[in-house]
């Protein structure tokens, strides 16, 4: 009787071990599954960033006021007959103001 009860477990054994650690196992498809969900999450990321570029182009096209924006923040670009001011904060000005002074003693 032992020795029947010691063949059917191992044939038991047997028929688990591919479950486990086969090619399609149980650990195999966990492992995929979580390399699933990295993926969708970096996909929704591109989505999100694809949608901004999206409406950027679509708001270059249509109107002139995107493309003038972009103009003057990237470019600094001013319209003709219009007068450019910059404001430089009060820590800049001090130090660009000494540093084209020469010393004199």
């Amino acid at each position: 009787m032992r020795a029947v009860t010691y063949i059917l477990l191992a044939l038991l054994l047997l028929l688990q071990y591919p479950l486990w650690f086969g090619k399609g196992s149980w650990l195999k498809v966990w492992e995929n599954n979580h390399q699933l969900e990295a993926q969708r999450s970096a996909n929704e990321l591109l989505r999100q960033r694809n949608a901004v570029v999206d409406a950027d182009v679509r708001d270059l096209k249509a109107g002139s006021d995107a493309l003038e924006e972009r103009a003057r923040s990237e470019l600094g670009m001013v319209k003709q007959g219009e007068v450019f001011f910059q404001v430089i904060g009060e820590n800049a000005a001090t130090s660009a103001v000494s540093a084209s002074q020469p010393d004199i003693k």
